[in-house]
């Protein structure tokens, strides 16, 4: 785990629990037009279908649900900055539940509204500081939910990437939720003031060991927007080919962000 300690940002709750549901609600309306043929299309996940993938939307969903069911634990132990770097040990039983998750619900459609109704049941009183017992390690309902922005913007944007034309929608708080939270998490796994990262229009953050910048033009600038950094933030982009693409820029000696990436694996 980084050993850095950074100051987290606050996310509105309301707005939170509202890109939650927006995006899911983006997701699933696209979900219920794929055909047969585009749900056996591959994804750049490893051997998931689209149909494994478009399943495990509904785990990152149901797992609010299903953890409001649990008992409460004494304290929360994870905090919203150290999330994305817990989530790779998790990998395979995600793996495991998602292709029997996919293999045994036929209907979709009625997977996902199952699926949020049962979270506007559990959320209806539910307060931001109920902890939760999840898998990564005890956290507030708040923070939790903003982790969800994360999974539901990156899987959409894997749908998008799997069945040409589809084009599912990013709401605009759950992106920004997203971006912000990625990008907090760079400047924890690489922390110091030399360069500054710019994701327009939602985060700025300083990073990299060296000399602080303290007035005028930073020596070291990467910019790039929200849908590539969480590209490379999450290793769907590899950063020489995001910097050859013109993805990002990057100026000065210690704008290559290339050990740093990806955050999440």
């Amino acid at each position: 785990m980084p050993p850095a300690k950074k100051r987290t940002r606050s996310y509105d709750p309301v707005k939170i629990r509202a890109a939650v549901f927006a995006q899911f609600g983006n997701v699933r309306q696209a979900v219920r037009t794929l055909t047969p043929e585009q749900l056996a299309l591959p994804t750049r996940l490893g051997d998931w279908t689209v149909r494994e993938l478009a399943a495990h939307v509904t785990m990152a969903v149901e797992t609010v649900s299903r953890n409001l069911d649990r008992d409460e634990p004494a304290k929360a132990e994870l905090g919203l900055l150290d999330w994305p770097f817990a989530t790779a040990a998790r990998a395979a039983d995600i793996d495991d539940g998602t292709r029997r998750l996919a293999e045994a619900e036929t209907d979709l459609d009625a997977l996902y509204a199952r699926t949020e109704e049962r979270l506007v049941e559990k959320l209806a009183d539910a307060p931001g500081t109920r902890v939760l017992a999840t898998r990564t390690g005890a956290m507030t309902l708040a923070d939790y939910l903003v982790t969800r922005t994360v999974e539901l913007v990156v899987h959409t944007d894997d749908l998008n990437a799997a069945v040409p034309g589809l084009d599912v929608p990013h709401d605009r708080q759950a992106l920004a939720a997203c971006t912000r939270l990625l990008a907090d998490a760079l400047a924890v796994k690489a922390p110091g003031g030399s360069t500054e990262v710019r994701v327009p229009p939602y985060a700025v953050v300083q990073c990299v060991e060296g000399p602080r910048h303290t007035r005028g033009t930073p020596p070291n600038v990467v910019e790039t927007d929200p849908l590539t950094w969480i590209r490379l933030a999450t290793g769907r982009l590899a950063w020489a080919r995001a910097v050859r693409d013109a993805k990002v820029g990057a100026s000065g000696e210690r704008a290559d962000l290339s050990a740093h990436l990806p955050l999440m694996a």
